[in-house]
């Protein structure tokens, strides 16, 4: 059973997300699904709306998390290296080049970016290639 229902960021550009998250979690199979007519919320999943990127609305601007990291599953190392491609040439920066991560596990494999807003997400694949 799923721990989450979504996991939200805030944005203070949505077109900026918008391109930055199409291009990075693409590769890891996670599409976008469009956006709440109201808010204008953008929606991202695999089966559903699980990752949303939105204004915070409190009209307060939105900023990132000391310390936060959203991981997102890979289904390969080359996804990583696509996600973590795709991500920087959409504006976001270098967290963490891809590569293993054995202080994890044997197996991982993971690169780390910033979203155009300082958010810190993540891609891992746990599995040998």
């Amino acid at each position: 059973m799923p721990i989450f229902t979504h996991v939200m960021v805030g944005s203070n550009d949505k077109e900026k997300s918008k391109a930055f998250y199409d291009a990075a979690l693409s590769p890891l199979g996670i599409n976008s699904l469009g956006t709440f007519a109201d808010t204008g919320t953008l929606l991202y999943g695999a089966k559903g709306p699980e990752f949303w990127v939105t204004t915070p609305l409190n009209g307060e601007a939105a900023c990132h998390a000391n310390g936060g990291t959203i991981g997102f599953v890979a289904p390969s190392r080359k996804a990583v290296d696509d996600f973590h491609a795709g991500g920087i040439a959409n504006g976001g920066t270098c967290e963490g080049e891809p590569g293993p991560r054995r202080d994890v596990t044997p197996d991982a494999y993971a690169a780390y970016l910033r979203d155009p807003d300082g958010n810190k997400i993540c891609a891992y694949c746990m599995k040998a290639e």
